[in-house]
């Protein structure tokens, strides 16, 4: 589930605890988490609606201006059931917290290196993408994957995982390497 940048400015203030969006089927459930640029996000609950049970009140809970606003965003959106989501900011992203631990404990570094080794299976491509992105802040996925030989979406999702150790972070538009991935590189 996907906001945009006043809409995530929104959820960061508590302003915005809702969201609709046309599925046919959920990507999210209640009890579960959802990671975004501002936090991680609790799902509090879901539930099929109908358009024309929307209320002036859901529209600034949204993120929108009225509910003729919120009405055209859902018409905007692809074909599905009507979903309305409840959810609020629980905190902070945890890779977000990671990607500043710069001291390894004992055995942490060989434990990252076990893991990427890990990644790569049989083609290594961890190490390589990790120096490119360290060697200029803005690389992008496309750059990445003509220079080690990948497709560009197939990259991207492995470039995730980085991010998940707290490696790597995204840009707007590209990676650049984290105090944590830079710390890790040097140790090695």
């Amino acid at each position: 589930m996907l906001f945009k940048n006043d809409v995530l400015a929104g959820i960061a203030k508590a302003d915005v605890t809702l969201a609709f969006r046309r599925w046919q089927k959920p990507t999210v459930r209640a009890g579960g988490t959802l990671r975004t640029a501002v936090g991680v996000l609790a799902i509090d609950a879901i539930a099929v609606v109908d358009m024309n049970d929307l209320t002036n009140e859901d529209a600034p809970r949204s993120g929108h201006s009225s509910l003729d606003a919120l009405l055209a965003d859902i018409n905007g959106q692809r074909t599905g059931t009507l979903y309305r989501i409840a959810f609020h900011l629980e905190g902070a992203d945890p890779r977000v917290v990671l990607r500043d631990i710069t001291d390894f404990g004992p055995g942490e570094c060989s434990e990252l290196q076990r893991r990427l080794t890990a990644f790569d299976g049989d083609i290594p491509w961890t190490l390589q993408t990790l120096r490119l992105i360290a060697a200029r802040d803005g690389i992008t996925a496309g750059e990445i994957a003509a220079s080690i030989g990948f497709e560009k979406a197939v990259l991207k999702q492995k470039i995730r995982k980085l991010k998940e150790l707290g490696l790597t972070e995204s840009l707007q538009s590209g990676y650049r390497i984290s105090p944590r991935g830079r710390a890790f590189l040097a140790e090695i």
